[in-house]
């Protein structure tokens, strides 16, 4: 199923909808094709692999209860992907555990949002998250950071300790970079949130925890400092 709105951008942004509910798969895809958007969809995880392999969505929206791979499943394998390190990915979920909100944006989604859905709340999540996506692209394309033996680059979105390739998850890369990006500077929790996560998205800060614990260990170095109450700096 492929929905393109005519008289709208010429290269109009496509988005893949993979959810197992026809309905919902038709009033996401109907409302973000009403956006300008061109949309495409899955009825299930495997399905949507394989689609975001043959179109290259600028974004993906994976319900994460699905056969034949969860969204969290198929998030994994796509972020896995080269191609896929820099695809924005939505989460649609009816479950609201703080757990499984941590473990959505672990895997390196860029927003949550929670069912029943609110088409309106969904248009606009995704509206944000490309305005964020073009200005953080704005900022950040190009501009190698190294740092002692680290390296990160936000062009092949990989960070390198003495030559040595470590993956991170998406939002682990970001968190890295923007502290990085300032070394010895402390950034707000709040600051953080927003520049990372965006307004639109909401999250505890238990998140920024659990990604700066990730990260601490994928490299294996205390390179982020905690400041009690305050927030995150770099320093290597």
């Amino acid at each position: 199923m492929c929905k393109l709105i005519v008289n709208m951008e010429s290269n109009p942004r496509k988005i893949l909808i993979a959810d197992d509910e026809p309905d919902i798969l038709e009033i996401i895809s109907y409302n973000l094709t009403r956006e300008g958007y061109e949309t495409h969809t899955a009825k299930n995880g495997l399905e949507a692999i394989e689609k975001a392999k043959l179109i290259n969505p600028d974004l993906i929206i994976l319900d994460v209860m699905m056969p034949r791979k969860t969204g969290m499943e198929a998030c994994q394998i796509l972020r896995g992907l080269p191609q896929f390190q820099k695809t924005l990915i939505i989460f649609l979920t009816a479950m609201s555990d703080e757990s499984s909100h941590i473990r959505g944006l672990e895997l390196g989604a860029d927003d949550y949002v929670s069912k029943p859905i609110s088409t309106k709340v969904l248009v606009s999540r995704v509206n944000a998250l490309f305005r964020r996506m073009a200005t953080n692209g704005d900022d950040n394309d190009g501009k190698t950071i190294s740092i002692g033996n680290m390296v990160i680059d936000p062009v092949k979105f990989m960070v390198s300790i003495n030559n040595k390739e470590i993956a991170l998850a998406k939002k682990e890369f970001e968190l890295l970079y923007l502290l990085a990006s300032k070394p010895g500077r402390v950034f707000l929790r709040n600051e953080i949130l927003s520049q990372i996560w965006g307004k639109e998205v909401i999250v505890g800060d238990r998140t920024i925890d659990v990604h700066v614990r990730k990260i601490r260990q994928k490299l294996d170095s205390d390179c982020i400092t905690t400041v009690k109450g305050v927030g995150y700096k770099f320093d290597l």
